[in-house]
């Protein structure tokens, strides 16, 4: 970035802007973060009701690596600020026919598990698949996840022929079936390319680097809540330098020729030498005065109904997170993208207080469901979801107590119902929080660049640039983000931030005992 830059202001507290604020500070700059909520977080907020704290965005973490090395920029250690505790299983899934797998991490427990589940010849499949998946991730992480884009030409690397030998450009469910043959077994690799917005049989193999976060790099859950998080992040980012200034609506940004030299909001001005934005796409678009052209309107990911319930008892058999498989799986896939209701719906239940008592009052539970639905681009809009909710979220309730979570409904003590209407009013685009969807065309230097034509301090930070969905996604966007304005070589590395073929974290890393 040309100019001074030492004064940066980044907009919005979300784990993208304490990223690329955490990386800025590490680089010697003065941040200033506005947020418009009254605590950090963004989408990874906190609602307290009667005594039970919830998590209002996020339920997984994966590659703790990646928040080691944003606590690092600044000569911080994640072990000082934060308890994340491994998830064992990381994931139970559940099927229509009754049958059951827990998902390990731990290469041995894992293959044991598939082998009592589908028989040696799938756990042999299972050995193959896992180093495969530690191959894909080596080479996608350093050359096309974690960096910056400008131009579709830094593409040509031996890397791309790498990729390409690993199968990364065939389909995803076809290429996870060259190793493991039973239906069920793939979809617990390949379900990942929900959030993603693109069904197993048409998403790149190359999306199975998920699948590689999710069920070896391993998943932990931070003690406190998934808020403890953005919470950490900041509080380190303040005793760093950073100025927060919470309650603030950015309502504009002052600009001299290409230059932006302010920041306005509600409540006060900031000049400033460079500014990150990670609101949505429109909203940022909107600020900048300007929007890149592109040969296609963006296609947005799925979205998801989300049920907060706090209630007087759990159920048997529910792990920390827990996947309900219906049996129609690739009719749901069909239902999301084209715009209905899915007729026999697969669905996450997570119970943070199978891990941490503390987030509900005594002898109580918190359980959070979440419904993949249509965004509101293909499915019902805002108004008709409003008139929706009641009904939805009574028929989520009893498809649950159908499988086996009987009484669920008279339960709830505490609750809180989140549908498309409520993800558009809080900003994002086409009703879904998981922003513009994966397809090829908005992939790696496809996908929204970090930098917009026409102003030369402003950059992008967040799910909707690149690389895209996802938390480590979004933590690394934070970093390319701060590397727009410092330059590369000025953003710092942990070593302990190396990606590692399998486990939670490094011993040394001390993490406390990520879909």
């Amino acid at each position: 970035m040309k100019g001074p830059v030492d004064h940066v202001v980044v907009i919005g507290a979300g784990l993208a802007g304490l990223s690329a604020t955490l990386h800025l500070l590490g680089a010697g700059r003065r941040v200033t973060v506005v947020e418009r909520d009254p605590l950090p977080g963004g989408r990874a907020g906190l609602l307290e009701r009667g005594g039970y704290r919830m998590d209002t965005g996020p339920t997984v973490l994966t590659m703790p690596d990646l928040v080691e090395e944003a606590f690092a920029a600044v000569g911080h250690s994640l072990s000082g600020r934060l308890e994340l505790l491994p998830l064992h299983p990381a994931y139970r899934a559940r099927y229509a026919d009754g049958s059951h797998l827990d998902v390990h991490t731990d290469a041995a427990a894992m293959e044991a598990e598939i082998e009592r589940f589908g028989g040696a010849r799938e756990a042999a499949g299972y050995r193959r698949l896992r180093v495969w998946l530690t191959r894909l991730h080596a080479v996608q992480m350093r050359r096309f996840i974690d960096a910056n884009f400008d131009s579709p030409l830094q593409l040509l690397h031996p890397d791309l022929a790498r990729l390409a030998a690993l199968g990364g450009f065939a389909r995803l469910d076809a290429r996870i079936g060259h190793f493991i043959t039973d239906e069920r077994l793939r979809r617990v690799f390949t379900f990942q390319a929900l959030y993603a917005g693109v069904p197993p049989s048409r998403a790149l193999a190359a999306y199975a680097v998920i699948a590689y976060m999710d069920t070896i790099a391993g998943v932990c859950f931070p003690r406190g809540g998934m808020h403890a998080l953005p919470r950490a992040m900041a509080a380190s980012a303040a005793e760093a330098g950073a100025d927060f200034r919470y309650g603030h609506t950015v309502t504009r940004l002052e600009r001299a020729g290409d230059r932006i030299t302010a920041v306005v909001t509600d409540q006060g001005r900031f000049p400033c030498d460079a500014v990150v934005l990670t609101p949505d796409l429109p909203v940022s678009y909107r600020l900048l005065g300007r929007a890149p052209l592109r040969p296609l309107a963006l296609r947005h990911s799925p979205s998801a109904v989300v049920l907060h319930a706090g209630t007087d008892r759990t159920w048997p058999g529910l792990a920390h997170h827990t996947i309900s498989f219906g049996a129609a799986w690739q009719q749901t896939f069909h239902e999301l993208t084209h715009g209905s209701l899915m007729s026999d719906p697969s669905l996450l239940i997570t119970r943070p207080t199978a891990t941490d008592e503390g987030l509900a009052p005594a002898g109580k539970h918190l359980h959070y469901v979440l419904a993949p639905c249509p965004n509101t681009d293909v499915g019902p809009d805002t108004r008709e979801w409003r008139q929706l909710a009641p009904e939805y979220r009574d028929s989520v309730l009893s498809t649950l107590e159908q499988r086996g979570m009987a009484g669920l409904g008279s339960a709830i003590e505490q609750e809180c119902l989140v549908t498309p209407a409520d993800w558009a009013a809080q900003g994002h685009a086409a009703g879904t929080p998981f922003s513009a969807a994966h397809t090829f065309p908005q992939t790696g230097p496809f996908r929204p660049r970090n930098l917009v034509r026409g102003t030369e301090n402003a950059v992008l930070a967040g799910c909707g640039t690149t690389p895209g969905v996802g938390v480590p996604t979004v933590l690394i966007s934070g970093k390319l983000a701060a590397a727009r304005i410092t330059g590369p070589r000025a953003v710092r590395t942990s070593p302990r931030a190396v990606p590692r073929a399998a486990g939670v974290a490094a011993p040394e890393a001390a993490e406390g005992a990520l879909a």
